[in-house]
């Protein structure tokens, strides 16, 4: 029992200052439970309300990637620089240290492998074993106009209902069907439906046309997928674009790690994402750590 205070009254009560209740800084995200939000928090920084995911989950479906043949030695040195880690939970337990504290976001779908249809996905973790990884996030594919539209759509809602349950947000990552243009048209129906049946959050692609109509329809944040490796300008170009039409930032892989200077790359998007750095700055920006990361290279070897 701790000890009582004898003879002393509070007295400290403000009574004439009413109790403030701030809202939650996150879009769509203020009707949240505490744990949830809390979550959130930890993906999406407070101060600028957006995210630098790092996308290493390549490896469900399409084996050793090129820059993530060793993880321990590629994306290890890249993790002080993130905000958040996307990842499976079998590289999660065997490479990452148990001392990163900064949010994880878990792949939880899968099942075909590059060789079949990828859209037949199925629920690949269980929200226990999420629980015990102390995620921040589960994250589901969603193939809308693929041939299993309806079974990745089930894996979502199902995925939304046990998040609820266990309070851990949903990120629904959507992806084109073979035979859907990569328009707004199309981004808008998706990142829409997967709002709509639940998800807290969703990743899509830029668009060069109308990416701003997409944000501005979807009632929950939206991250910017990275895609293919593009010149280390036109994917800062393309972080700042997203951010300034309406994304809450980016989960960016293949621009990061596939880059000659992964270190300086995810420290100049961070630049772009956080701050709003033009991209030219934030290209200059990676010229200059980048002769000083390849520098502390040479000295090693």
């Amino acid at each position: 029992m701790p000890e009582a205070d004898k003879g002393k009254e509070a007295k400290d009560f403000f009574t004439e200052v009413p109790q403030k209740t701030n809202g939650f800084f996150l879009k769509g995200s203020g009707s949240l439970d505490w744990g949830m939000q809390n979550r959130l928090a930890r993906i999406f920084n407070p101060k600028s309300g957006r995210t630098v995911m790092l996308a290493v989950d390549h490896g469900y479906f399409q084996g050793p990637t090129t820059g993530l043949e060793r993880i321990d030695l590629s994306i290890v040195p890249l993790l002080p620089h993130a905000d958040a880690l996307m990842l499976t939970r079998g590289i999660l337990r065997t490479v990452i240290p148990s001392s990163f504290t900064k949010a994880i976001v878990l792949r939880a779908s899968g099942g075909p492998s590059i060789l079949k249809e990828l859209s037949n996905e199925r629920l690949a973790v269980d929200m226990e074993d999420a629980t015990r990884l102390n995620v921040s996030a589960l994250a589901v594919q969603v193939f809308i106009g693929g041939e299993y539209e309806t079974q990745s759509i089930e894996n979502m809602t199902q995925l939304v209902d046990l998040g609820n349950q266990y309070g851990i947000p949903v990120l629904a990552v959507t992806a084109v069907g073979k035979d859907m243009a990569r328009d707004a048209r199309y981004f808008r129906l998706a990142c829409r439906m997967c709002a709509e049946l639940g998800a807290h959050f969703v990743k899509s692609y830029y668009i060069p046309d109308g990416f701003d109509t997409v944000t501005s329809s979807c009632p929950v944040p939206i991250v910017m997928a990275g895609g293919k490796k593009l010149p280390e300008l036109d994917a800062l170009t393309m972080a700042y674009n997203a951010v300034d039409q309406g994304a809450s930032g980016v989960d960016m892989g293949r621009n990061i790690f596939q880059s000659d200077a992964p270190i300086a790359m995810i420290k100049a998007v961070g630049k772009v994402v956080h701050d709003k750095m033009k991209p030219k700055q934030a290209y200059e920006l990676y010229k200059d750590l980048k002769q000083k990361e390849l520098g502390k290279k040479k000295g090693k070897k």
